[in-house]
């Protein structure tokens, strides 16, 4: 039997860490998914085991090349943000892949700020709230106060998705949608890196930026709605986090925005994506919990679910509402979970009864998209049409 020629996506979760194959019509021929216990670093505290992580990649790799089911074309990489490996002159590991939640000292924080100005100024020039280590920039300057050794070692910073792209391929690369993911590390008005970076020499350690080299997951999940849809849209993406993705407002990303928690992404094409974020998720699962241990009636519960979803609801539209502003934006598409929820996707078609409300449903957006950002490449017929299961709600249905 003709082997069959597939693209292999390497998607690299906090929690699921997976290889998927997809045919020339982007279905999924074949997927393996794992999950590894995580370590510690020096200070004690949970980090992703980057030997581990490495292994596996190398392995998996190994062993789908050989099967004689598939014909891989091309491979691709997408992956959570906000992680650095560190390579020394030998292209060797030589610190743990720190995790971006780990608390970011006050102190390391104050000479920052001596060094290179307010926090609030560099957050506002970068397009990233002020996170910590979830801005991974920071990271970098943290080692390079505390750890001088450390830093003398490190010949590269790549983020997660380039070092796997490393990994395989042997190449050194930054990718945009790296680089400028609340990082601290861009400029946004002046699309280089920030002078605070450079004042570092972080920019030394940062190898070349190049297109399409791994992938962060929240740019590569936009890429299904791209390739489907021209005029203007809003991705809702729900879970733990519901982020709202705009990547039609070229508005400067303003002080007010960035105190709501709005910020600005970049696409794999280079440009901004404006982006709002709300804890709604956790809320959700929070409320519920104390709803369960309340013994209510069910009469009882599902009126204090109800009014849970018109306050999460309301919410979600004072979030969304940041980046929508001022933009001819005639969708929304919600994916995730709340997408499943009528009350939530009533609630927000009733909130925008001139838009079109949209449940949107697609197994594996970010691996997908990934996927099709390599398409040219490792394929000649013309892409689908569209991937995406849809679900219109309009205020009708309220």
């Amino acid at each position: 039997m003709k082997p069959i020629p597939v693209i292999l996506i390497f998607d690299i979760g906090k929690t699921n860490k997976k290889t998927l194959l997809f045919d020339a019509q982007y279905q999924l021929v074949f997927e393996n998914a794992i999950q590894f216990d995580e370590i510690k670093d020096e200070d004690g505290a949970a980090c992703e085991d980057i030997n581990a992580l490495t292994n596996w990649v190398k392995s998996s790799f190994e062993i789908l090349k050989k099967d004689a089911r598939f014909e891989i074309k091309a491979v691709h990489y997408t992956a959570y943000g906000a992680s650095f490996v560190y390579l020394n002159e030998a292209g060797e590991v030589v610190a743990p892949l720190f995790n971006y939640l780990k608390p970011f000292k006050s102190s390391t924080k104050e000479l920052f700020e001596k060094l290179h100005g307010p926090v609030d100024q560099i957050c506002l020039e970068t397009a990233s709230p002020d996170l910590g280590n979830l801005n991974s920039g920071l990271q970098i300057f943290s080692i390079k106060v505390a750890q001088p050794h450390l830093f003398k070692s490190i010949k590269w910073a790549l983020h997660l998705p380039q070092y796997l792209h490393y990994i395989i391929t042997g190449e050194l690369a930054s990718d945009i949608t790296s680089i400028g993911c609340h990082t601290m590390l861009w400029d946004f008005k002046k699309n280089q890196y920030h002078k605070w970076v450079l004042q570092e020499g972080l920019d030394k350690i940062l190898p070349p930026i190049k297109q399409n080299v791994g992938l962060h997951d929240s740019s590569a999940a936009l890429i299904p709605y791209f390739s489907a849809f021209e005029s203007p849209f809003i991705l809702l993406s729900t879970g733990t986090w519901c982020i709202s993705l705009n990547p039609f407002n070229n508005n400067v990303l303003t002080q007010q925005e960035l105190q709501k928690d709005a910020l600005c992404y970049l696409s794999y094409h280079g440009k901004p994506v404006k982006a709002a974020r709300l804890f709604a998720g956790k809320l959700h699962e929070v409320e519920v919990q104390k709803l369960k241990e309340a013994s209510l009636s069910a009469d009882a519960y599902e009126q204090a679910y109800a009014h849970l979803m018109q306050d999460i609801v309301k919410q979600q539209v004072q979030s969304t509402n940041l980046i929508l502003q001022g933009t001819q934006i005639k969708r929304i598409f919600v994916d995730g979970g709340f997408s499943k929820n009528e009350l939530y996707m009533s609630g927000l078609a009733k909130a925008y009864p001139e838009l079109e409300i949209y449940a949107a449903t697609i197994a594996q957006a970010s691996a997908i998209g990934a996927a099709l950002s390599m398409h040219d490449v490792w394929i000649k017929q013309p892409r689908p049409n569209s991937l995406l299961e849809l679900k219109y709600y309009s205020n009708r249905l309220s």
